[in-house]
């Protein structure tokens, strides 16, 4: 695997450092590769911007901080417009589409929205929308195996939320998304211009 910056974004509360250790922990627990993870926030902390940057690699990294994510995790419109324009041209994207409207993205950016603090909702916690993007990051980019995520979330989580997080989890992984470019409409509020 050659090495990848990952890029999550949002507010505090809405779990982005905990999909960041997740994401860092399947790959580095249970697919044998090297990884560091560092974090960002405001001292608002609840509401206020929040970061994560994960960079993933078969080779030790020898810088722990990313300069230009190949992959980002916008889960907030405040978070897309501070850090979109870091996206490698060619990168990938992935919105919460009911919180986040796109414009000017780098060239060839791929982008695919979903519902995640809706399908939390329907799960019956807001709180797990996270997982839900952390299931929908591990459908959209095959950069690690599903199971290896599967057990760093259960590993990540106290015992009691355990089966809602997986729950999250598997909602995100299987939610039917396609790859959009621009022009095209993600959701319903969604639009690539």
């Amino acid at each position: 695997m050659r090495l990848t910056e990952i890029r999550f974004a949002g507010f505090g509360g809405q779990g982005v450092i905990l999909a960041a250790i997740v994401m860092g922990k399947a790959a580095t627990i249970y697919e044998n590769l090297f990884a560091t993870m560092t974090q960002n926030f405001g001292p608002e902390s609840r509401g206020g911007a929040c970061s994560a940057q994960l960079i993933v690699s078969s080779e030790p990294v020898l810088y722990p901080y990313v300069t230009q994510p190949d992959i980002m995790v916008v889960m907030s419109q405040e978070a897309y417009l501070k850090f979109a324009p870091e996206l490698k041209p060619g990168g990938l994207m992935l919105v919460e589409e009911e919180l986040v409207r796109i414009s000017d993205l780098p060239p060839a950016t791929q982008v695919y929205g979903i519902p995640a603090t809706r399908l939390a909702e329907e799960i019956g916690k807001k709180v797990v929308l996270n997982m839900v993007m952390v299931g929908a990051f591990t459908a959209a980019t095959n950069l690690l195996n599903p199971e290896s995520v599967r057990k760093a979330v259960a590993d990540s989580v106290p015992g009691h939320l355990r089966e809602v997080n997986l729950r999250a989890f598997d909602a995100g992984f299987n939610y039917p998304m396609t790859c959009q470019r621009e022009g095209d409409l993600v959701g319903s509020t969604l639009v690539v211009e």
